[in-house]
Formats: structure tokens, sequence, C-alpha cells
């Protein structure tokens, strides 16, 4: 299994020996492709920063996307939190088989509304890939000594060319706050790269040992959508891009087998 920050969409690639990691016994190629970045992000996003535990509550953005059900497996490997996961409403049957006890369709429904009608405290922590005013929602929703940890700008991404509109509108929207007010309201703010701990070589294999463990107990196992030859990878971008997806899309070099 292979970390890199990009030139990973060919059939060789040259990276730094402590960038790899061994599949452990039982892995599929495809399901390796699909382990290492999404499962790192959710696991130091839910324990490093989130720190979480028994009891806790957590909203997953995006739930049914790569790093959506990794998250969801993660949150299982703790007792008794509830999960609450937007996403449209053709993925909720399978995110409540997953484990999410509230799938919300963000499309008709404010999902800020929607949380606080069950639990009108808010939650513990939440998991923002959205950016924009999305993380002000988010932050609003914490409970005390709760946590909203941003990790990307998926709001920038409304169609397949890139729009100046939803870029201003982004940027316009963005959460700041001050040091003194995060003091008087009892949250956290956490950003998060995986890009930019590349270097981190102790810290990621730590992670990465301890996903090898779960998966090996069965705890989790990655969610493959679909696989692509490199061929069709327009056709595996716009699965992302159309939100049809549910899991990780896998491209791989050979082409389609035919039945």
């Amino acid at each position: 299994m292979v970390l890199a920050l990009s030139g990973l969409w060919q059939e060789v690639v040259n990276v730094p020996v402590n960038q790899t990691f061994p599949m452990p016994e039982g892995m599929s190629f495809e399901e390796a492709a699909a382990l290492l970045v999404n499962y790192i992000t959710a696991y130091m996003i839910l324990f490093d920063f989130g720190n979480l535990r028994p009891n806790q509550s957590v909203l997953i953005h995006m739930a049914a996307g790569g790093v959506g059900t990794a998250a969801i497996q993660l949150c299982k490997t703790v007792e008794n939190v509830t999960i609450f996961g937007t996403a449209s409403a053709s993925k909720h049957d399978f995110l409540k088989e997953s484990g999410v006890a509230h799938p919300i369709d963000y499309r008709t429904m404010d999902y800020a509304e929607e949380i606080r009608k069950i639990s009108p405290k808010g939650v513990d922590i939440v998991l923002d890939p959205l950016g924009g005013s999305d993380t002000a929602k988010a932050f609003n929703l914490l409970k005390p000594m709760g946590k909203v940890i941003n990790y990307g700008v998926a709001n920038l991404i409304t169609g397949q060319k890139k729009s100046l509109m939803a870029m201003a509108k982004t940027w316009w929207n963005q959460f700041s706050i001050t040091a003194l007010q995060l003091i008087n309201q009892n949250k956290a703010v956490c950003g998060y790269n995986l890009g930019y701990l590349d270097e981190e070589v102790e810290l990621l294999g730590g992670v990465v040992a301890e996903l090898v463990n779960l998966y090996t107990q069965g705890k989790i196992k990655p969610k493959v959508d679909s696989v692509w030859p490199f061929d069709q990878v327009a056709d595996a971008m716009r699965q992302m891009q159309e939100k049809k997806n549910v899991g990780k899309v896998i491209l791989v070099p050979e082409p389609r087998k035919e039945n």
C-alpha cells in the first residue's frame, strides 16, 4: 500500500520506502487502494483531533463517500456512538445498514434543523469536508467541548467546470473566529490535510498499524463502489462528480474484463 501526494494514476510509480506499507493477509488490491487515504484521514480526525469516546455523537458529511464510509466504520469501534450522516436519499438505506442512526437528505432538508430536533444540544464532533458557510453551521451545532474538524472545501465543486461564483461565495462565507471567542464558547476548530503530513513517518506508521489491526480483526473493511480501467478515467471521475458513488472509486491499469 502506497501513500503519495500525487502521481499514482499510472502503472509504475517511484516512492520513498517509508511511504509504503505491507498489505494485511486476505486483503484485495482494490481494498488496499481504498484503505490508506480515506481511513488515515477518518481515523486521525475522529481519534487524534476528535478524541471520540463512548456515548458521544458525530455528524459525518458526505457519509456515503470514501472518508464517510471509513468514518462510520471507525465510529462503530467505539461503544454507543450516535451517528448523523448527510447524503442524498437514494443512499440512506446503505447508511442505515452501515450504522448511521440518522441519515439526512441535505438536498431537501436543513441538516442543522433536523439534528436539533433529535439532539437539541447538538453533537460532539463534526467532520467537515464542505467549508464555507457549512463550517459556521458545524460550529454552531457543537455541544460544549465539541470539535469541528475541517478537512476540505467541497463547496467549491458545483459542476464539471470550475465556478468563479462558487469560489467567491465559499471564500466570502468562510468561517472566522478569534481566540477569545473560542475561549468563551468552549469549542474547538481543527484543520486537517493528510497531504501536509507526508514527512511525519512515525505518526502515520502508527495510524496505519492500528488500521491494519482493525482490518485483521474484521472491524473495518474498505467499501469499494466501482473499479474502472485507466482508459475510462473520465467516467470514473463523473461517477464521483455526479455523486453516484457509495464508497471508493478505484482505477486499475488493466482493461475491464468482459463476462
